[in-house]
């Protein structure tokens, strides 16, 4: 609630903003850092939809060191005279009222990503300050708000939502605190998010700006996005822009190698919609209108198998598809099964179908879609559902394709027929997996004679309850034996560090005997063939030294299981074992036992250690420092590590997969360049230092 009295003449105003304030994740999907996000990707898109229309070229994020954040924009200013319906300037109304602005009844857009008129009000309502300069008419105009409420902050040096405020009373009112040349216009927008209202600890996230912010500038060519982060004792900066498109988009998602050039499919449909419109007289009234629905899309296949499908309408990503994804897989299905079976003695399948897998397997396209008033599933828009759209997405597809196919350039033969051998060659390998798959049964305890014969399995066939270690060396076995529980707790020794799989092709993979043994005991396949509902354990735990080998080792292990068992990852069934460090053994006088204690890292022993001193509680010296795991006996790596009543787990948790994927690829792939970047700028090391 804020905290200063309401006048009269604001209820109207604050009713509609209190609501968004009492159920903030009705708009902006949670209080947590992604709703922080999406408050400021609000503002961020409004300056977008001014430059897809043509006004300015150039947009500034500021992430101010106060947790403050700043956007400018060089596009024509929010209008500043009086709206008159209301009484009030166009600013006040953009930043208080809910569903109202520009885009809300297709006034000034022909395509924006908002929709509903209600994002600025929304973060407005949600911010402790909000201030808002616009650039017009030869003047710099300028209005304050507090959590929604506008008025005045009586500021005696830097700008801060903790000084005084006053809301107006009997009239607001729009300041002109400066003079520009005539024809410079923009907006600046800077506010601080309201700690009532967001949870602790949530922080605007540098990453996923930066990655927002290209994504943008590929699908807006020649808009330049400039992210300053004034946070921390380093400020950065960085630059997007991008002249090609969604063409360089794909070639920057794309991590295959090519079977395709980057192919661009453009087309357009039209579409009768009717909606209610507001009249004059503020009735609203049901209208039929005439629609248009501009497609663009860039496609190209990899050697791969896996799908980067990224989808976007009027640049707003929609993460969970919609008509406009429905379209392009069916116009593509669709397609594509005619091809190959007018080549069906040449491609040799039969009377074999495609499946959509087939069709999506390696490859990266980004479909963009641009249509007045898109109907969302939410304020969040993660979902298109305008029905129209479904039917002129296939229809470009299919149009653009068949131009390509029937081309009589060398090229583009070479690259359609490239393209139908490998999502054919895709289909014949699903239904290979497929028969072998139907023909193998899952082997219990009893019928393990085709698992390896270093398995040591577990009685349970539980698999909700069983665990596989996978333990690093035979001594490090031999103790796991003694210390495990032999009904749910299975063992698999590996020699040392197992294959760089990001590195080598997937024949090299199977045909290593390390990685070859953890699939075939998992016993859910690999790659596109996985399935998690086969897996013989509940949890797949990495028990490694604690030491720099035993890290890689542990690193060379996830990136098998990212790389091709990443279902494992996601439904959080991988497991990293906590083994200790040091065991300190208090002495106590008399006949009282003494008391081992085990600590985890240097601080922890430290700690321990001075608070021993502080009690005069003598200890064994010298400290045990265990450098692995076949230093301990049975009874102590069961209490530390395999004890279920005991032990620590750290669970491996993908939250961002393509970000994993990114830092998997910088520390295991074939490209040294980066991967050297990186030691050298983490090294903290300068030449003086070594002793040479």
């Amino acid at each position: 609630m804020p905290d200063s009295n309401y006048s009269a003449r604001h209820l109207s105003v604050l009713e509609g903003l209190e609501a968004v304030r009492k159920r903030p994740g009705m708009y902006i999907g949670s209080t947590d850092s992604r709703g922080l996000m999406h408050c400021l990707w609000e503002i961020i898109d409004n300056s977008v939809d001014e430059a897809l229309g043509g006004h300015g070229s150039s947009i500034e994020v500021i992430l101010h060191a106060d947790d403050s954040v700043e956007v400018r924009d060089s596009a024509r200013g929010i209008p500043v005279d009086i709206e008159p319906k209301t009484g009030l300037s166009g600013v006040e109304v953009v930043f208080t009222k809910l569903h109202a602005g520009g885009k809300f009844g297709s006034g000034s857009y022909a395509a924006s990503g908002g929709l509903h008129g209600v994002g600025a009000s929304v973060v407005n309502a949600l911010s402790e300050r909000l201030d808002v300069e616009v650039d017009r008419n030869g003047k710099t105009w300028a209005m304050s708000f507090h959590r929604g409420e506008p008025g005045v902050f009586a500021d005696s040096g830097e700008k801060t939502p903790d000084a005084p405020f006053s809301p107006f009373v009997s009239g607001s009112e729009l300041k002109v605190v400066g003079k520009v040349a005539r024809g410079v216009t923009g907006t600046r927008i800077r506010y601080w998010a309201d700690r009532q209202i967001f949870t602790k600890g949530s922080a605007f996230q540098t990453e996923e700006l930066l990655s927002r912010a290209r994504q943008t500038a590929f699908l807006v060519p020649g808009l330049g996005i400039d992210i300053a982060d004034d946070r921390g004792d380093e400020p950065t900066r960085e630059t997007f822009q991008f002249d090609g498109g969604i063409s360089e988009f794909v070639d920057h998602l794309s991590v295959d190698e090519p079977v395709t050039q980057t192919w661009r499919l453009q087309g357009s449909g039209t579409f009768s919609e009717t909606v209610p419109v507001l009249q004059d007289s503020g009735a609203m009234v049901a209208t039929e209108l005439e629609r248009e629905c501009a497609v663009d899309i860039a496609l190209r296949w990899g050697t791969g198998y896996d799908t980067v499908f990224k989808t976007f309408v009027n640049i707003i990503a929609t993460p969970k598809g919609g008509t406009h994804q429905a379209g392009f897989e069916a116009g593509l299905m669709k397609f594509l099964r005619a091809q190959v079976e007018q080549n069906a003695r040449r491609l040799k399948v039969g009377s074999d179908k495609l499946e959509k897998d087939d069709i999506l397997a390696g490859l990266t396209a980004v479909l963009t879609v641009r249509l007045p008033e898109p109907q969302f599933e939410g304020q969040t828009k993660e979902v298109l559902g305008t029905p129209a759209v479904r039917a002129i997405v296939a229809s470009v597809v299919a149009t653009t394709l068949s131009e390509r196919f029937a081309s009589p350039k060398r090229d583009d033969k070479a690259q359609s027929a490239l393209v139908l051998d490998k999502i054919v060659a895709e289909m014949k390998s699903r239904i290979s997996a497929r028969a072998h798959k139907d023909t193998q049964r899952r082997k219990n305890a009893l019928e393990s004679s085709s698992l390896p014969a270093k398995l040591v399995d577990c009685r349970s066939s539980d698999v909700g309850n069983s665990e596989l270690f996978i333990v690093e060396g035979d001594s490090a076995l031999g103790t796991a034996k003694l210390a495990r529980d032999s009904e749910y707790q299975a063992l698999l020794p590996i020699r040392g560090k197992i294959l760089n799989v990001q590195k080598a092709s997937v024949s090299d993979m199977l045909s290593n005997t390390e990685c070859a043994s953890i699939i075939q005991v998992i016993g859910a396949g690999s790659g596109r063939s996985f399935d998690l509902s086969v897996a013989r354990y509940g949890k797949v735990i990495i028990m490694s030294d604690a030491d720099v080998d035993g890290a890689h080792i542990r690193t060379l292990l996830l990136t098998l299981f990212f790389r091709y068992m990443p279902d494992m990852i996601l439904d959080g069934r991988v497991y990293a074992a906590v083994p200790p460090l040091h065991r300190v053994i208090v002495m106590n006088p008399g006949s009282k036992p003494n008391e081992t204690i085990y600590t985890y890292s240097e601080t922890e022993l430290n700690g321990v250690l001075t608070a021993l001193k502080k009690s005069n509680k003598r200890y064994q010296d010298p400290i045990q420092r265990y450098k692995g795991l076949g230093e301990m006996d049975a009874d102590q790596l069961a209490s530390t590590t395999m004890d279920r009543r005991h032990r620590t787990l750290r669970r491996v948790n993908v939250s961002d997969a393509a970000m994993a994927a990114g830092v998997f690829e910088l520390l295991m792939g074939n490209d040294v360049a980066p991967r050297k970047e990186f030691i050298i700028d983490g090294a903290g090391l300068s030449r003086d230092r070594i002793d040479v």
